[in-house]
């Protein structure tokens, strides 16, 4: 995992890479509330071939996020997901659930979609909870 740069403005903290090559930040905090910049199946040598592969790079990469900021998967309240097929979903709810605790899955929401970043075929965004460092 990268170490994730905080910069802090008026009324958020910001969180990117310390090279970060893409115009977004990985995460920014607004009070407890963490909302997690769309992630996909990609890692240092770029996206990982298949739709399996693509969902567990893209789930172990929102988990390389959280665990930079402190927190775990138990914090994610709220994830969309974005498929280029949506046949593939028993596929993705296999290797998903498998990242949570059964009893606390965060809500969810899923779209199809016709082109993604990058050509990945799966991406997802969260929101995560968890009480601001006093």
């Amino acid at each position: 995992m990268t170490h994730l740069k905080k910069t802090s403005g008026p009324v958020a903290e910001f969180y990117a890479p310390e090279n970060n090559r893409y115009p977004f930040s990985e995460a920014v905090r607004v009070g407890d509330t963490i909302y997690l910049s769309g992630q996909i199946g990609i890692n240092a040598g770029g996206l990982v071939p298949g739709f399996d592969a693509q969902v567990k790079q893209m789930m172990d990469n929102v988990q390389a996020t959280l665990k930079g900021l402190g927190l775990g998967m138990e914090h994610l309240v709220k994830c969309s997901v974005f498929m280029d097929d949506m046949d593939k979903w028993p596929a993705f709810n296999a290797i998903y659930v498998s990242y949570f605790d059964a009893a606390r899955l965060p809500a969810r929401s899923a779209f199809g979609a016709s082109g993604l970043a990058l050509g990945a075929e799966v991406e997802i965004d969260c929101i995560a909870m968890a009480p601001a460092a006093a």
